[in-house]
This record gives structure tokens, sequence and C-alpha cells, in this order.
């Protein structure tokens, strides 16, 4: 008969009746598992058997398991009775001892899930924000490890410098410093901390440019730049570029990316963009590249040691890689570089800079007035490509260069001296000075635009030029190329101030070529205008003032926003493009502009994207409608 042991029953307080029961358990055998009663709320044991004597004296431990005094180590029998420390004050609670060790035992057996419920703790469910940032954790330590592994080996490759190495030291100290700071700041979502992730992106880039000072690797530099130069894709040379990168992270010294091939790297990748007409889109996503981010960097430490044609491939590059959207501060360092340096500049240099700086819509006055003086020096040297690429820079940003323009009405006096041809040939006018200068139409539109917006169209350079348009007379316009519209829109743009500003002069087209140029330049295949949120915006609530605006309102050729027929009001609404990216002051195009509208007897306002979002509410935004337009509503 079994004798059954109910699973709520309690064990005397007294410590002596429970030696005395711990006693007679530990004299019973392990019970066989497999015979343990299926009664509810019941353990049932098995008749004892005999047990040898050399394991009379030992105690089972799922015995004291189910004591509760497993967490002591079994003693001989005749030591348990004289201990009074034998079970913890915890094992008071018998019931749930005993659950414990028979879960334990049975456990080889299987587990119900009600019976663990009855002695485990649910588990607490995973924090997924917690995981993730966990995971960022790790992340930011291995690229820190990285980072400071690189550092180590910068610093070891510098160990052997004397007193001038130790401003590296101080650097790579400085930085590992910033680690542990950045560990932290690296659990945050990306994007947050932008500016010092730049700031540390900097002077890491100027630590690896110092390399270049030690003693050059001729052979490397020579065999590095030919790789270069023979790259066929823009990805090729920054791959190029960023293997030699990792390698003077390592410890590589000196540097084969000397300021000649950091220039040439940069050149190469805009020349190979260029040639497979690569959208503005993908330059812009390439431009984002970390490598591509390190090889502008280095550039800009390497600038004040760059050759004149080294600063004006770079400016050229940025140009045509980030357009008017990025490189903002580089293309201000260049300015700072490229004035030091202007003395040195020849005749490309300083076309390429000026036109770099004009299609980024960058400004910067005191470069182009010490580039004008040094065109002015050089003048004879100067390609009829080049001479229209710079006047054309000097206009686009509203920038007069008057040392040019006084150079270019003292050397060219004789109109005999000026032809026009329809295909691009180069030439020099150095030591050719007696020859007839040879410009492209296209050139001679640029030239034509540039002297009309800078308002020089008086000068004897300009006259000469203009006469060269009677060649085209015999030649076709045609409104199907995009080049015939551009010819065609800048010679209409010339000739209207013109007419109305300088009738004395009797420079006017006739009136036959004047109407074949009109007629080519108000094509709409290559005019389609778009409009955009800000002047929806703003003309919605121009109804609201009570007068009868007109929209879109042609004034010789240019279209003006809105206009009060009666009142001779013009309303100009300039958004981000009319304006230099950095100073915020009108181009020459919208200076221009205004300049014809407001000579044609119109009042001319005109309102900025900047101004309208310092408004606040649509009653503020017509509040300053109304004042600046000089209008009562009605």
């Amino acid at each position: 008969m079994e004798a059954a042991i109910p699973l709520g029953l309690a064990l005397p307080r007294s410590s002596t009746s429970i030696r005395s029961f711990s006693v007679l358990l530990k004299s019973s055998p392990k019970p066989n598992i497999s015979c343990f009663s299926r009664v509810p709320g019941k353990l049932a044991f098995p008749p004892p058997r005999a047990v040898s004597e050399d394991r009379a004296d030992a105690t089972p431990q799922w015995q004291l398991d189910f004591l509760g005094a497993g967490v002591e180590s079994p003693d001989p029998p005749e030591e348990d009775e004289e201990d009074d420390e034998l079970l913890p004050a915890e094992a008071n609670d018998w019931c749930v001892r005993a659950r414990r060790s028979a879960l334990r035992s049975i456990e080889a057996r299987g587990l119900a899930p009600s019976l663990q419920r009855m002695v485990s703790t649910p588990k607490k469910k995973k924090n997924k924000k917690k995981i993730a940032k966990k995971k960022d954790l790790k992340k930011a330590a291995a690229e820190l490890k990285r980072r400071k592994k690189q550092l180590d080996a910068a610093a070891e490759g510098e160990e052997d410098e004397d007193e001038e190495e130790e401003d590296d030291e101080d650097v790579v100290d400085d930085l590992r410093d910033m680690d542990d700071l950045e560990l932290r700041v690296a659990q945050f979502a990306d994007g947050m901390f932008d500016e010092k992730r730049q700031r540390s992106r900097e002077a890491f880039v100027e630590t690896l440019s110092r390399f270049s000072s030690a003693p050059s690797n001729r052979s490397r530099e020579v065999s590095l730049n030919r790789s270069i130069v023979q790259a066929r894709t823009a990805d090729e040379v920054l791959a190029l570029a960023a293997e030699v990168i990792d390698e003077v992270a390592k410890g590589l010294s000196p540097s084969p990316l000397t300021p000649l091939n950091i220039a040439t790297a940069l050149h190469r990748i805009a020349k190979n963009m260029e040639a497979v007409s690569m959208m503005q889109t993908h330059r812009l996503a390439f431009a984002r590249q970390r490598d591509m981010s390190m090889l502008v960097g280095m550039a800009m430490v390497a600038l004040p040691e760059c050759s004149p044609q080294g600063v004006s491939n770079i400016a050229w590059a940025l140009s045509k890689i980030g357009g008017d959207l990025l490189y903002l501060s580089e293309m201000d360092r260049i300015a700072d570089v490229a004035i030091t340096k202007v003395q040195e500049f020849n005749a490309q240099n300083v076309a390429n800079v000026a036109g770099a700086f004009a299609s980024m819509r960058q400004s910067a006055p005191g470069l182009f007035s010490v580039l004008a003086q040094r065109a002015a020096q050089i003048l004879q040297t100067f390609k009829e490509q080049e001479l229209a690429q710079f006047l054309w820079g000097c206009a686009s940003l509203n920038e007069c260069p008057h040392p040019l323009l006084d150079a270019l009405d003292a050397a060219f006096q004789n109109d005999a001296r000026f032809q026009c041809h329809v295909s691009d040939v180069m030439s020099s006018m150095h030591q050719e000075m007696d020859r007839p200068l040879n410009f492209s139409r296209d050139q001679i539109g640029n030239i034509a635009w540039s002297y009309a917006v800078i308002g020089q169209l008086d000068r004897p350079f300009f006259l000469h030029i203009w006469k060269t348009l009677s060649q085209f007379e015999e030649q076709r316009v045609s409104d199907q190329y995009r080049e015939d519209m551009m010819f065609a829109s800048q010679v209409y743009l010339a000739n209207q101030p013109l007419k109305l500003e300088y009738p004395n002069l009797g420079l006017c087209l006739r009136s036959d070529l004047e109407e074949k140029i009109t007629r080519a330049g108000k094509s709409k295949r290559f005019n389609q205008k778009t409009t955009s949120s800000f002047q929806k915006e703003v003309g919605r609530l121009l109804y609201s003032t009570g007068h009868e605006w007109v929209r879109e309102y042609a004034i010789d050729g240019y279209t003006v926003d809105a206009v009060l027929v009666d009142e001779k009001l013009a309303f100009e609404i300039d958004g981000p493009t009319h304006f230099s990216r950095n100073l915020g002051t009108p181009l020459g195009h919208t200076a221009f502009k205004r300049r014809y509208i407001t000579a044609s007897g119109w009042k001319l306002v005109s309102l900025s994207l900047q101004e309208w979002d310092e408004l606040q509410g649509e009653f503020e935004q017509l509040e300053y409608l109304r004042r600046i337009l000089d209008i009562e509503a009605e």
C-alpha cells in the first residue's frame, strides 16, 4: 500500500521535529518516478526496499531538494542531528519546495504548462526598442573601434618624427577622448548630431592629409595619377582614391594622394559624369557617398598646396558634381585660396573659376574683383571661348568687370579684326593681335547678353561685337534646337535695351533680322514656364486685396507674374533661383529684368520667398502685400 503525502502538508515548527522528519526521510530509498500517483494534489511514494550499507549514510539529493535543504552539501547523519542551521528559514514553506523538487525530478519526462506556471514567473516580453538601441550601440562601437585602430596606426606611423609630430599626436589623443561621447550619442536615431559627425570627419581628414608632408614616393604618385586618368567611370576613380585613403589610414607613408592627385581625381570624376550626361539626381547621390565626402574634405585641406590649375580643376569639378545644391562652404574656401593665388592664374584658370561660381549661384565679390584685374593683365592670352565664359560668369552673378572692359576697349579698336563663324574654332590671341578674332555664334550671344546684363552696351568692344550679327542674316535660326533658341533669346534680350535705353546709338537690329530672332525666341518648345506653390499661394492672396490683377502679363518679351494695368504696377514673385545662394543678392538676369521693366515706365515691386516665410498666417501676409504694394483694400 503506497503512502500518500498531501502536497499541502505543513511541517512542525520546532527544529527537533524537523530533524526527526529529515532523518526519517533519509532512511528511505529514492522513489521510482514512474510510480508517482496521479491523484490530484498528492504525490505517492513506492514501498521501501533494501539499501546497501555503503549508501545508507548518504542522503539523496532529491530528498534535500524536496525539503528545501538542497543548498547545503550533504553531511553524515550523526552530524546533521547536531547542526541547528541545516535548513534555511526559507525552507519552512515546505509546500513550494516540494513542488519545485517534484518538478525537477520529472523534468526529463516532460513538464506540463500548468505545473510550470505554478513555480515559475512569466517571462517579460522583450522591448524591441531597447533591442534596436543595443544593436545600434554595437554597430557604433564597432565603427569607433575601427576608427581607433586607424588612428593608432596613424600615430604609430608618426612616432619617428620629432617636435613637428607632437601636434599630430595631440590630434589623435583628442579624437580618442571623443570616442566615449560619440559612443553614447550613437545610440540615438540616425540623422541626429550631424554637425558633431561633420566636425569629427573634418578632424580625421586633416589627420590623413598630414601624411603628405613626408618625403614623397614619386613612382607611386605617378602610378596613381596614371590610373586615375585612365579610369573610364566616376566610380572607378572614386574606388582608386578610397583604396589609397584606407591604406593611408592604416599607416601608409608617404601618401600618394598628393594635392595634384586629389585635384586630378575630382576633375576626372566630374569629367566622366559629363561624358555620360549623368542625371543631377545621380550626381547628388554620388556626392553623398562616404568616400566622396572624404575626398572632397581632403581637397579642402590640400587647397593651399594646390597649383593654380589644381584650384581651377577642383572648382570646376565641384560645380559639375554638386550643381547649385552642394558644396557651399567648400566654394567659400576655394574663393579665399584663389584670391591668394590669383596672380599665378592663366586665362583658362580665370575663366573656369568664374564659370564654376556662376553655375553654382555662389557670389564672391572679392574674388571676381581680383579675377577681373588679372584678366585685364593677361588679356592677350585669352581664347575666344575663355573670354566669353568669363564675361558670362561675371554677368550671371551681376559683377561688372570694369578693368577687363577697359582693357578690351583699348586693345580692340578696329572692327575689321572681328569675324564670326558657325563652327567652334579654338584659337589664342597671344602674339596674334593683328589677326581677326574668330567668335562663334554662341560666343557672340553670350558676350552680347553679358554686356546687356551689366549695363555696358555703349562700350566700343560691344559695338564691334554687335555689328558682326549682320552675318547671321543668311543663316537659318530654327526653333527646333536648343542652341538656336538660346542664341535667339540672348540676342533678343540685348536688342530690347538698345531700343529703349540707347536709341541714340542706332544699333538696333534690322526689322527683318529682329523679326526672325523674335519669332524663334518666343517659341514655346523650350520656354515651358512652371508655377511654384509659392507663386500660387501669393497669387491667391493677391485677389483678396480687392483689385483686378492680370496674371502672367508680357512686357516686351518679359513675363511679369501679376500687374495692375491701369496703375502700371508690376508685381514679381521671386523664388530662390533669382538670388545667390550664399549672400541672397539678386542674380544678373533678375537685376536685368527689374531694370528693364522699370525703364519701361512700370512701378515694380518684388517679393522674395525669404520675406514671405517670415510672415505668420494669411492675415499678416495679406497686410504685408498691401503695405509693399502701397494699395488700399476696396
